[in-house]
């Protein structure tokens, strides 16, 4: 998708797919079948084989051995595959830790399971250029979205606004109004009005090309282009300046909102017909949500793809969403409901779950608390919190007091002045939000006023020093929250004040987002 801008059955499955669908309607136990087949052996067995499978928490065929993913040290710039377990199994996320400790990591490549080398890189510039050197939009931190996948721990793939992932010169993906299909499993409880978190068929120029050049999976509660029923999210399809949940542009009242923890989201299209379906990741069936012809808009039908992959963003590289990725792929072919089952059912085996997370590391969700502690080498074990109003750091460990421990706790919210950022709530104090206020940061009532909305709202970035994240300020973009002498303030790197001192600024303003302790 893009901005206002541009504004933005052929197939009958095998008997495998049918026997195995039914076989599990039959009573097979799901963890037998997830540990012998994998999604995309299960699309093959319907006859619409995967062209594109990335996953960063496991294996998507049951023979697959190799990396799911790279990730880059800030430290030295040193790259590492993370691969799996064992063979068809789980990321082993401890190849990930041990390469990534006491400094940041960036998933620089998501590869690709299918064999045609459709691997997801960084995003280059198109209608939109991306917030990194040369235009390039961001990595994902690599921590930034720990989980659980069958016990073991993994990482997804946290989009904040101005991170994303592309290839534009792919393999055996579908083009022009050639059938295929697609799924993902998105964090449902992380998204924006932003555009566009999409994963899925785009333009091979990073431009808006026109009316049917895209089908993608799109997430969020943007509005703009199409809705569906309450107040969002919602599964859309981003077809290319429309983002489509039925028929008609705008509204469809039977799209419904849905925000599971864990969300399984299938857009496929074939010509002039195309479907939308969901689910919870980790319980249950899928439902369709439409299932008919293409849009009633001109350009629609015939579909012209283009065949380039996308994750994180819209097809002309716009970057103002949000989203979390865990796994998907593209198939050849219209899959049928019987083979998108037996992937369901696949999925809700393979056990996603935030229990049992042992990673020191928080997440910016918001409705997760957090903890902000200080990268700086003389005060690593200090963190931000309120005391008698205004926001100092202090150390905190497991044997302080738990009104200390509560006021270095902070649940993240949506930024008050904009979704693509964040606010900071205090835990013990619910109403009240960190805030800055002559450029020093207090723990202030919200008044329900514009100018404490922005002075309350901080969008994140990668860690100016390499470490964690830094936080810039909503309505004075180049001041970061900065610890300076145990105060905290919003400071630009050099300046007239004290606390704009250029000596540690880096440091000062990179702050690791870690488990709450309270």
């Amino acid at each position: 998708m893009t901005k206002l801008r541009h504004l933005k059955r052929a197939l009958v499955s095998t008997g495998a797919a049918v026997a195995l669908a039914a076989g599990l309607l039959a009573g097979f136990s799901a963890p037998s079948q997830a540990a012998t087949q994998g999604p995309c052996d299960i699309y093959a067995a319907g006859g619409t084989p995967c062209v594109a499978a990335h996953s960063t928490t496991r294996a998507l065929y049951a023979g697959y051995n190799g990396p799911l993913y790279q990730v880059r040290r800030s430290s030295d710039n040193a790259t590492r595959d993370i691969g799996v377990l064992s063979t068809g199994g789980v990321a082993n996320a401890g190849t990930q830790d041990s390469f990534c400790a006491n400094t940041t990591c960036l998933i620089s490549i998501i590869y690709d399971q299918s064999g045609r080398n459709n691997r997801l890189t960084q995003a280059p510039p198109g209608g939109f250029s991306g917030p990194a050197p040369g235009g390039y939009d961001n990595l994902a931190v690599a921590t930034a979205a720990p989980i659980t996948v069958g016990g073991h721990k993994a990482y997804g793939v946290y989009v904040a606004p101005g991170t994303g992932y592309r290839n534009n010169n792919t393999n055996g993906v579908a083009t022009g109004d050639q059938p295929e299909g697609m799924y993902a499993i998105f964090d449902g409880t992380h998204y924006n009005g932003g555009c566009c978190f999409d994963y899925g068929n785009a333009e091979t120029n990073s431009r808006d090309n026109g009316n049917g050049r895209m089908e993608a999976i799109y997430f969020g509660n943007n509005k703009v282009w199409g809705y569906g029923a309450g107040n969002g999210p919602w599964i859309m399809a981003d077809l290319e300046n429309g983002l489509f949940s039925g028929v008609n542009q705008h509204y469809n009242a039977n799209d419904p909102s849905i925000s599971h923890r864990f969300l399984t989201a299938i857009v496929k299209g074939e010509p002039n017909h195309w479907a939308i379906r969901g689910g919870n990741a980790r319980s249950g069936n899928l439902s369709t949500f439409y299932n008919g012809p293409r849009p009633n808009v001109s350009g629609y039908n015939p579909m012209r793809k283009e065949g380039a992959i996308i994750l994180g963003i819209g097809g002309d590289n716009s970057v103002g969403a949000r989203g979390t990725f865990y796994e998907g792929v593209m198939t050849s072919g219209y899959p049928s409901d019987a083979t998108e089952n037996a992937v369901q059912a696949n999925i809700v085996a393979a056990g996603y779950d935030t229990s049992g997370d042992s990673n020191p590391g928080g997440t910016l969700t918001p409705g997760s608390a957090i903890s902000l502690r200080a990268t700086t080498a003389c005060c690593t074990d200090r963190y931000i919190r309120h005391q008698n109003d205004n926001a100092v750091t202090s150390v905190i460990t497991s044997s302080s007091s738990s009104l200390d421990k509560n006021d270095a706790t902070w649940i993240v919210r949506s930024g008050l002045a904009s979704s693509s950022c964040v606010s900071f709530e205090s835990k013990n104090y619910p109403g009240d939000y960190l805030r800055h206020q002559n450029y020093q940061l207090y723990r202030h009532r919200d008044d329900g006023s514009s100018l404490f909305a922005a002075d309350a709202t901080f969008c994140p970035q990668a860690g100016k020093n390499g470490q964690g994240t830094s936080f810039a300020s909503y309505n004075f973009p180049d001041r970061f929250i900065r610890h300076y002498d145990n105060t905290v303030y919003i400071a630009s790197n050099g300046g007239s004040h004290t606390f704009d001192s250029s000596s540690l600024w880096s440091d000062d303003v990179s702050w690791v987002v870690s488990q709450p302790w309270a």
